[in-house]
């Protein structure tokens, strides 16, 4: 990529950001996301999947469960869109996550209420359920098992 990272640069100074901070921004941040185009929303997610690994898991933590938590409470169809671009790019690029530590992600998700793990699940099977054979197949190969088992697929 050419072009600094400049959602990647955000991502990583809101992981360090405490949460008085973090999440009123980030619920800002989001509702941007909605309103822009598709170019740039994917250009958003490739930042996003670039800077994760490169942020102390410890300050990802904090920042995924904060995202994961304002993703609840917006409406199905704005977690269905952001979910939907990030496993459509998943799908299209898996190795794009090997850098992540999926198990600790999968940490963070089991310390949401089981309502929030719920929309959170429901979300991620009902976009899973609708990809083609061949993207279900890529996706399937880069979630862990414990978390299929979780989600449901």
């Amino acid at each position: 990529m050419s072009q600094p990272n400049y959602a990647g640069n955000i991502i990583v100074n809101l992981a360090n950001l405490p949460e008085f901070l973090r999440k009123p921004i980030l619920q800002k941040r989001l509702s941007e996301f909605f309103s822009m185009s598709k170019e740039d929303k994917q250009e958003i997610i490739n930042n996003a999947l670039q800077a994760g690994p490169t942020i102390q898991f410890d300050r990802f933590s904090t920042l995924f469960k904060t995202w994961l938590e304002i993703l609840c409470s917006l409406s199905e169809e704005q977690r269905v869109t952001m979910f939907s671009a990030y496993i459509t790019e998943i799908a299209s690029h898996p190795e794009k996550i090997i850098l992540f530590n999926l198990d600790g992600i999968l940490e963070i998700y089991f310390t949401l209420t089981d309502e929030q793990k719920n929309t959170i699940s429901n979300s991620i099977k009902r976009i899973v359920d609708s990809l083609d054979s061949d993207s279900k197949k890529r996706i399937y190969l880069v979630i862990p098992e414990r978390a299929k088992k979780e989600i449901g697929i």
